[in-house]
């Protein structure tokens, strides 16, 4: 039989081994468990500026298409920050009704979404478009950076060249400055108010238009016709 004493010191022994021990076997079960992934970065998007007329048509056009995010209606070139619908209509503002199509320049490119927009325009009509007439329905790209404004101006000359319109091209290209986006009810409109979009696309002659301009080319690029 041990002696008393001896026993005590095996137990405290044990005891000290068990809390030295407990802290470096956890670290090591710690050390073999996979690591966390870290978050995939979101990619960098880039924006263009349209307008082209009614800009509940201009968003149909890009809306869904492949590496474009988002289109928002909106107001561009004008001298007033943050403009109503009904004070842009009232042509007083210098405003131009625009759509920004936020896009993944890694998956589509500034002149794709040029070749869409010229598709779904009628780039003769210097006063307006279709049934909508005055300076906010004016056909304009707005180019932010050299980079854009040589791509335009290129993606302009083109359809110029190619004989396609029977009239000059009248669609500018100015510099861009702030962009307000419209009210909410006007976002997604086509989607929302299909009705209301659908007699207002009908009634102002859009497709017919289209048709006459483009022939089976009217809309290209676009997701909805």
């Amino acid at each position: 039989m041990s002696h008393p004493r001896f026993a005590r010191l095996a137990f405290h022994l044990s005891t000290i081994s068990a809390l030295v021990l407990a802290p470096v076997c956890a670290a090591a079960g710690a050390s073999s468990a996979p690591a966390a992934k870290a978050p995939s970065a979101r990619p960098a998007l880039a924006h263009a500026l349209f307008a082209g007329g009614c800009f509940w048509s201009m968003e149909k056009a890009f809306e869904d298409v492949p590496g474009v995010v988002a289109a928002v209606s909106g107001y561009s070139g004008g001298t007033v920050a943050r403009p109503s619908y009904e004070l842009v209509c009232s042509g007083t503002t210098g405003h131009f009704e625009t759509v920004r199509v936020d896009y993944d320049p890694a998956k589509i490119g500034y002149e794709r979404l040029l070749d869409i927009y010229w598709h779904n325009t009628d780039p003769t009509d210097a006063g307006g478009q279709f049934c909508d007439h005055g300076q906010q329905y004016q056909p304009v790209i707005f180019v932010a950076g050299e980079d854009q404004r040589a791509a335009a101006e290129a993606s302009r000359k083109a359809l110029e060249a190619s004989g396609v319109l029977s009239r000059p091209v009248a669609t500018r290209i100015l510099r861009a400055g702030p962009f307000y986006p419209a009210e909410d009810h006007h976002q997604d409109f086509f989607k929302t108010n299909p009705a209301h979009y659908e007699a207002y696309r009908v009634g102002c002659g859009r497709d017919q238009v289209m048709a006459a301009l483009w022939g089976k080319d009217a809309h290209r690029g676009s997701a909805h016709r």
